[in-house]
């Protein structure tokens, strides 16, 4: 069974500074020469991101639901192989969520390092970690960290509130330098952040002046074996859209994609004059909202992708990589630009949320477990190929089919099914239908 040293790095509430916490702690262990592999808690596209740059290494989510114990397992597994410490950011509060990240450290048996905002607070920050390590028996809280702090003298009044049982694991001050800044959909994409490796610098040199650099205890995983990885996409170029538009991918469904053997060519639908040469093309989600005139403008890129799509050739296009395909996009203010015009009707943006939660996609090719969260809403006279499911039963998200273009607001996780996810890409998607099937167990939720 490999072992390293892990934490699950929770808080009470959102908004308590996990992710800056998270980032600074992979910085600093990454400056003294440790190899740190950083998970994130749930479908974030936006958190892993920031976590890559502060380790230098990709930033894999980790989800019961979505994921399955099978892929969360082989997933630490190889990370504890190779890594001098393995980062788990958890989502929400500790608690919350279902199941919640406290009952996910439970079951892997990995420690709890709680985050909590101390601004405005001395006594209560104990309060606070004694709650967190006892609301739930069990639960596997073993140190403190606080956030937010004004002065050394507050540190040590916060760190002198602690139950015997929680242990001090240092501080970070109030540093508006250092702080990540945030939209609609939660922080701003890494590549939007000023500076953000000055800012994880930052924050990171605050941590090592106090009790941070040291390593948690090891922990040992379990020795759990990857997924079969049928390699239906041998031989296949897959086009990928990636810039500031098309930026929400998981890394695991590029590196899925490789195991089932394709090839991928990164392109950007905001810069390049078109579409490369490929027998697919993949449209992930992004912010295209924010760069409507850019693709509006971008002529030869929509007429290649109809022309891609016109062909029968397989395209998929993931919430914002859908949003280019219908005829206009409508912003908030009122704006109008046209777009691609594969799919009927228009994409209109709103200040609300539209759409948000766990979904599973029963297609033609198979099951795909992934989720929605989007401030759009599609106005189409196409009739839906299915809907998507979420985890109670009730409708999610409308799935469209054009010959081999599938377009929906789901963001699909490819390793919950990865024969179904190879077929999506495939002109024929019955070829390889005599290969067994994946085990259900690869997505099964912890219980």
């Amino acid at each position: 069974m490999p072992s390293c040293p892990a934490f699950l790095v929770a808080a009470p509430a959102s908004g308590q500074g996990k992710t800056t916490v998270v980032a600074a702690l992979a910085r600093l262990h990454t400056r003294l020469g440790r190899r740190v592999s950083v998970f994130k808690c749930g479908p974030d596209f936006l958190d892993p991101q920031i976590h890559a740059v502060a380790s230098g290494r990709p930033c894999q989510n980790v989800d019961a639901w979505m994921c399955g114990d099978a892929d969360i397992a082989w997933r630490l597994a190889e990370a504890a192989r190779v890594s001098d410490l393995i980062l788990i950011e958890g989502v929400m509060g500790l608690f919350d969520g279902s199941p919640p990240a406290a009952e996910l450290a439970t079951r892997l048996g990995v420690p709890i390092l709680a985050v909590i905002d101390a601004f405005g607070m001395s006594a209560g920050f104990g309060a606070v970690a004694y709650g967190l390590k006892h609301y739930r028996p069990g639960t596997p809280v073993v140190a403190a960290l606080a956030n937010r702090l004004g002065s050394p003298r507050h540190a040590e009044l916060v760190e002198k509130s602690l139950p015997p049982d929680v242990a001090w694991y240092g501080y970070l001050p109030r540093d508006i330098d250092g702080a990540m800044p945030e939209r609609h959909l939660g922080l701003l994409p890494a590549a939007e952040i000023d500076r953000l490796s000055d800012r994880i610098d930052r924050m990171a040199a605050h941590l090592a002046k106090t009790d941070a650099a040291k390593l948690p205890p090891p922990v040992r995983f379990a020795d759990a074996p990857p997924p079969e990885f049928p390699r239906l996409l041998e031989g296949k170029t897959i086009a990928v859209a990636r810039d500031a538009a098309f930026c929400f991918l998981y890394p695991a469904n590029v590196d899925c994609l490789a195991r089932l053997g394709a090839s991928l060519i990164h392109f950007s639908p905001l810069s390049d004059a078109g579409v490369p040469p490929c027998d697919a093309l993949w449209l992930p989600g992004g912010y295209p909202e924010l760069h409507a005139p850019a693709l509006a403008s971008n002529r030869n890129f929509q007429r290649e992708v109809r022309r891609h799509a016109d062909a029968g050739k397989p395209l998929l296009a993931e919430c914002g990589g859908m949003m280019p395909l219908f005829d206009s996009m409508t912003l908030a203010d009122g704006q109008e630009f046209a777009m691609a015009g594969v799919l009927p009707g228009k994409i209109v943006m709103g200040k609300k949320l539209f759409g948000l939660g766990m979904q599973e996609a029963h297609l033609p090719e198979g099951a795909l477990r992934g989720h929605a969260f989007h401030y759009s809403r599609c106005e189409t006279p196409l009739l839906p190929l299915t809907v998507s499911e979420r985890p109670d039963g009730r409708p999610g998200e409308a799935i469209y089919r054009r010959e081999r273009t599938t377009a929906s607001y789901m963001h699909l996780y490819f390793p919950s099914n990865p024969e179904t996810a190879a077929r999506l890409f495939l002109r024929d998607s019955n070829q390889g239908s005599g290969i067994r099937k994946q085990a259900s167990g690869n997505r099964k939720q912890i219980s």
